[in-house]
């Protein structure tokens, strides 16, 4: 079942699984569906043998339920009153039970729920926990009965008998305080003879997309191991959970507490959710079990009746908490007889995600009939499960709502009480694990000499110090730690990829690269692979040789490149050539890297005009040319270079197109018209392309009759073809490499080659040919991309549509020449003229490699295979761009073609051929060094997930062009789920599969896929038009990490929170509709688009400050731009969203949203923690869905 797509839900959930008798299973999203295999892994047996607990590095900071390690996994648990951590899991759906398990009972026949595939729920963070935490038995304790038990404290024992009549009413009652606390765990060793088997295969990373529909099979517990265990045996030692993050979800419950202590109601977390509760410990603080001596068994037997407290407090040995799952088949049952409902019904006391539609109430729902136990102790071991199989599961829900009573009829519910807001804060927050980033690591400079260091987050402010290694703003990884062998990276699954930004524009208080020249011979270079000379060559013989990193062939040293080195081996000039040591620099190309080996001219650029109907009348022409006048005195120059050596032209076209001589010794232009479009040609040559400041009175002439000219046109038909043709035959002509600026209004319907025709069809989405949708129309362009890019000819696109224009098709040359497309809708020159100027200055100022060629060599063992971002490729290693400006991106995949070695490391080398602005051809070098290592648990410690979803994004927008949205999304959730099942198979610490345990670094990864699969371009919106999705694939094709982070996940910021007589910023907030206040004013970017959220119930004088208007009702919506006004309110937030615009390298257009007004849902699109309109789930929905997803996995 697809993920965002609501779904009815039947009787499946009733049928019975095999091997689990007497409690019907709940199916996922339905019946199995036939033909398609429910899961390709086989059952998880459990944690590699002989597996080596790793270190955490040093001064890794993580918040967790583990207050001595210094980075350890994400748990929840629910035994001790103290705080929850940031990285805690809270409220996972509506309102939990503390019950018992109870059958996922299967809906009557004739009814059908609608709920939104994952269900509803609440979710938090909040402070580490470091209190002690109270255990729970190694296995069931007999409960007592728990007659006249009230309703805010659940019995300490109970014995499992028949169902008590528990309305949902009474359910909730007792839900309303409970509370999420520290983490309790038992552990005793492994029982001999159980063994692990060998981990499943999975398939490759980035492999095709399955076809094959994912049926989402029954959420079974058949398997789920139900017993903690020790991980102190010799023989199995513990796993490394530096970084880990332990969530509970599914029914995770804890057992009782300890006895003679005031009893608190347990948080349980389910497939249902987790319920808290603020009722707080007042008796001496919870004890905590003693970790049993390896190979000794210590756990007391099942039937005891030990109470927990009688066990001694354990001193150093925390584990991550637990929260547990069903009970297998002989298990006794412990914990209250409550069931369940899925849904929290409405109520406005209740907290709910935003955007969740709650389901209905229900009248009580009763467990099944005890199941009587085989034996005492353990239970037999299950196929498939982690070790010893887990005692009895207090509070095991029933999962949904709507289902009929089994066993005595339910006693009708009294009126609920005002019921107790939930804390939203215990799933992984983006919004803390940014903040905690800056507040580590913006304060020491990032030193790049360590190899495989993970540099800090994009979202932290921070300075780079080269020394040896690429800096992370040039070249950032998934992995900093790549996996030994290929075997190792098929079966974590992560991808291995960097995304390379080779021009890259550095803050003032960084270095840029160092520019080197080495006179007629040229860089030097290894023999064999010719990689560059980098600081990882090693020099032997007394600096008369050096060996190559990457190939390991030995070269000699020419002649005047040798140094003698010194007693460290080292040369001695090794601090004076950036060469050797550092990680960037640039090389002066000779002639031997240009083409038909002669130096090349300086670059081009041609201004091309649509002087169309559509273009004149909306103020464009007149606009554009305005504003031509004075930014031809910004082209891009070199460093100390008084004028550009670039030359300008101009052309203006509708079905004809129209070329102008400006020679500097004409008094005015004179005009040539090329009417034959079928058979383009550039009728003039002298004075086309000309020197600004030498023709500039005759260029301000041009540029002011071109409106006068077309002024009265009626001519409404366009060409597009014949134009970038025009535009390529001229720069051949005159023996240049350049960049066309096209200004364009309309799809190109008039006669001449690429004509396009009006294809736009929203019946297409959802279906197999929606892929057409962003496949070009007709071969053509794809044929004049290649002759482009052969020519140097890049291509930037400003579009001005009124209706469909086929951005698919247009967009392909620029796609294909490493140029950018820009896009105005609708454009009027009050609204937008001044986001297009701004986009347009920048476009025309900022650094750009002209007729570039890129390669990347890796040392042996891994190679680069896949490429991704706009550039055109003719072979597998060279990537191609007639122009690669400062803000592109080329993201590079690496797979194994062997074994790499932990002591040698991996090394990656980027080589960008390029020719500059002024017309020097340039060799850019970056080199960047990793780890690599044996043991998962260090691949998934040095991992970087918004890297990670920068890479997938991309991975799933090009997948999009031959396969349906749907399989796409479904080929995403299948791999992350992948990669964090492995983790929770082969690193994490054995623990209920009732637990979600993520990585430490990537705990966001469910969120922020979750976003990425809410995307316009994989999820559509009834108003997303067909245009804006192939518009937005392409720009996230090129987009780099800190453009992606901020795209899939808006920052949020509450204004009316500002300090106005401080420079900071206020802290961003999560990007959910519950977190904002009617009395708030909040900014949100994506990087797009800015937007201005105002409450009914703002501040009189906030407004006044702000739009200098006495009443809400009074601002206008369709405003764009704050008024200037001279007060510190006024002031602080216009410069707040300078800074935001400068930022980012498109100028973002400021849209005023007033709440309860019709613009309001397009700002909820952007709260992408919320469930959104066009079916993509909430949040925690995903969270949950993805739990289900690992334990299919792991079953």
């Amino acid at each position: 079942m697809n993920v965002n797509q609501q779904t009815h839900m039947t009787s499946p959930y009733g049928q019975p699984q095999t091997g689990f008798q007497g409690y019907p299973q709940p199916g996922y999203g339905g019946p199995h569906v036939q033909g398609n295999p429910a899961s390709q892994y086989g059952p998880y047996n459990g944690q590699l043998s002989g597996y080596q607990p790793v270190a955490p590095p040093t001064g890794y900071f993580t918040h967790s339920v583990f207050p001595s390690k210094a980075g350890s996994p994400l748990s929840l648990s629910c035994d001790s009153p103290s705080s929850v951590s940031p990285t805690y899991f809270g409220p996972l759906r509506g309102p939990p039970t503390s019950g018992t398990l109870s059958s996922p009972i299967a809906p009557s026949s004739g009814s059908q729920i609608i709920y939104n595939h994952y269900g509803q729920g609440d979710a938090q963070n909040g402070p580490a926990t470091t209190a002690g935490y109270m255990q729970r038995p190694p296995v069931s304790q007999p409960y007592m009965s728990t007659t006249s038990q009230p309703v805010n404290q659940l019995p300490a024992h109970q014995q499992y008998g028949p169902p008590a009549t528990t309305s949902s009413q009474q359910l909730t009652n007792q839900m309303s305080g409970l509370q999420i606390t520290g983490p309790p765990t038992t552990t005793g060793p492994l029982p001999p003879g159980q063994g692990f088997g060998p981990p499943a295969s999975h398939p490759s990373s980035s492999g095709n997309f399955h076809a094959t529909t994912m049926a989402y099979a029954p959420y079974s517990t058949a398997n789920v191991p139900q017993s903690q265990f020790s991980t102190a045996n010799a023989s199995h030692p513990p796993y490394s959970n530096a970084n880990a993050s332990h969530i509970p979800h599914s029914n995770l419950s804890q057992g009782p507490p300890p006895s003679g202590m005031p009893q608190t109601p347990a948080a349980t977390m389910g497939s249902q959710g987790i319920s808290s509760t603020k009722t707080a410990f007042s008796g001496p603080p919870p004890q905590l079990y003693s970790v049993p001596p390896s190979g000794s068994h210590s756990t007391p037997p099942a039937s005891t009746g030990i109470p927990p407290s009688a066990f001694p407090s354990s001193v150093g040995s925390q584990r991550p908490s637990v929260m547990q799952g069903p009970p297998l088949p002989g298990q006794t049952l412990s914990g209250p007889q409550v069931s369940q409902p899925n849904h929290v019904p409405p109520s406005s006391s209740q907290m709910g995600i935003s955007g969740m539609s709650p389901g209905p109430p229900i009248s009580g729902l009763q467990g099944p009939p005890a199941v009587a136990p085989t034996q005492q102790g353990f239970p037999p071991q299950q196929n498939g499960s982690f070790g010893q199989v887990r005692g009895p599961q207090p509070n095991y829900s029933g999962p949904y709502p709507a289902t009929p009573n089994y066993g005595s009829p339910v006693a009708p519910p009294p009126a609920p009480p005002p019921q107790k807001r939930l804390d939203p804060d215990s799933i992984p927050s983006p919004i803390q694990v940014i903040e905690d980033d800056r507040a580590n690591r913006s304060t020491e400079p990032f030193s790049t000499g360590v190899r495989g260091q993970v540099p800090p987050l994009v979202t932290t402010n921070f300075v780079v110090k080269d020394q040896g290694n690429a800096s992370p703003r040039f070249m950032r990884c998934t992995a900093y730690n790549m996996p030994c062998t290929s075997d190792m990276a098929k079966q974590s699954q992560v991808p291995l990829a960097a995304v390379i930004k080779p021009l890259a524009v550095l803050p003032p208080e960084e270095m840029p690269p160092y520019i080197l020249d080495h006179g007629e011979s040229g860089p030097v270079r290894c023999n064999r692979c010719k990689a560059y000379m980098c600081p990882f060559m090693q020099f032997i013989e007394g600096g008369r040789r050096f060996q190559c990193s990457f190939c390991c062939c030995v070269t000699e040293v020419p002649p005047h490149y040798f140094q003698h080195l010194d007693h460290t081996g080292k040369r001695v000039d090794y601090y004076e050539r950036p060469e050797l040591s550092m990680g960037s620099y640039e090389f002066l190309a000779t002639v031997d890297y240009c083409k038909n080996n002669k130096l090349p001219e300086p670059p081009a650029f041609i201004f091309m005009i649509d002087v169309s109907y559509n273009a004149v009348k909306s103020g464009l022409v007149n606009l554009l040319c305005e504003e031509l006048k004075t930014l031809l005195d910004y082209l891009p120059r070199e460093g100390s270079m008084e004028e550009t050596a670039i030359r300008v032209g101009f052309v203006t076209y509708n079905k004809v197109l129209h070329f102008y001589n400006v020679k500097s010794t004409l008094a005015q232009p004179q005009m040539m018209v090329v009417s034959d479009v079928a058979d383009m040609f550039v009728p003039l040559l002298d004075g086309f392309l000309v020197n600004v400041n030498e023709s500039r009175t005759v260029i301000n002439s041009l540029l002011e009759q071109i409106p006068e000219m077309f002024a009265d046109t009626r001519e409404t038909e366009t060409v597009f073809g014949p134009v970038i043709q025009a535009g390529m035959e001229a720069l051949k002509a005159a023996e240049c490499a350049g960049k066309l600026f096209i200004f364009h209004s309309s799809l190109p319907i008039a006669e001449a080659p690429g004509k396009l025709k009006n294809r736009d069809d929203r019946k297409l989405i959802n279906t197999d040919k929606e892929k057409t949708l962003f496949q070009p129309q007709c071969n053509f362009y794809s044929n004049l991309a290649k002759e482009c890019v052969t020519q140097g000819c890049c291509v930037d696109l400003f579009l001005f549509p009124n209706q469909y224009i086929d951005v698919a098709t247009l967009g392909y040359i620029p796609y294909h020449t490493g140029g950018s497309v820009y896009k105005y809708t609708y454009f009027q020159v009050p609204a937008d003229g001044e986001r297009f100027l701004n986009d347009l200055r920048r476009d025309v100022q900022k650094i750009v490699g002209f007729d570039s060629v890129m390669r990347v060599r890796t040392s042996t063992g891994f190679r680069a295979t896949d490429f991704f971002g706009t550039f055109y490729m003719s072979n597998t290693t060279d990537v191609e761009l007639a122009g690669l400006d400062c803000d592109k991106t080329i993201t590079v995949e690496f797979k194994h073609d062997d074994k790499l070695s932990e002591d040698t490391g991996a090394f990656i080398q980027c080589a960008l051929l390029y020719t500059s602005c002024s017309g020097q051809r340039r060799l850019r070098i970056h080199n960047l060094s990793l780890n690599c290592c044996t043991q998962l648990a260090d691949l998934y410690r040095n991992c970087e997930t918004d890297t990670l979803i920068n890479f997938l994004a991309k991975f799933a927008f090009r997948g999009v062009l031959n396969n349906a949205t749907k399989t796409v999304r479904d080929t995403l959730i299948s791999q992350c789920a992948q990669i964090l099942a492995c983790y929770r198979k082969n690193c994490a610490s054995p623990s209920s599969a009732g637990q979600l345990i993520l990585p430490e670094c990537m705990k966001l990864l469910p969120v922020y896929l979750n976003c990425l699969l809410k995307s316009d371009v994989l999820q559509p919106g009834a108003d997303t038009t067909t245009d804006d999705r192939a518009y937005l694939r392409q720009l996230v094709t090129s987009m780099d990490v800190a453009e992606t982070n901020v795209f899939f996940y808006p920052r949020l910021v509450p204004v009316h929170k500002m300090d106005v007589d401080s420079d900071t910023v206020p802290g961003a907030i999560r990007d959910s509709e519950e977190r904002l206040s009617k009395g708030g004013m909040y900014l949100l970017e994506n990087g797009l688009n800015l937007f201005l959220w105002i409450g009914v119930n703002v501040q009189q004088s906030l407004l006044q400050s702000i739009f200098n208007l006495p009443s809400f009702n009074q601002i206008d919506p369709n405003m764009s731009a704050l008024p200037l006004l001279d007060n510190p309110w006024s002031k602080k937030l216009r410069d707040v969203i300078d800074a935001f615009r400068a930022q980012r390298p498109r100028y973002m257009k400021l849209l005023i949203i007033k709440q309860e007004d019709k613009l309001e849902l397009l700002f909820k699109h952007f709260l992408v923690e919320d469930k959104h309109v066009n079916g993509g789930a909430s949040y925690v929905d995903f969270l949950c869905h993805m739990h289900k997803e690992i334990r299919q996995l792991l079953s």
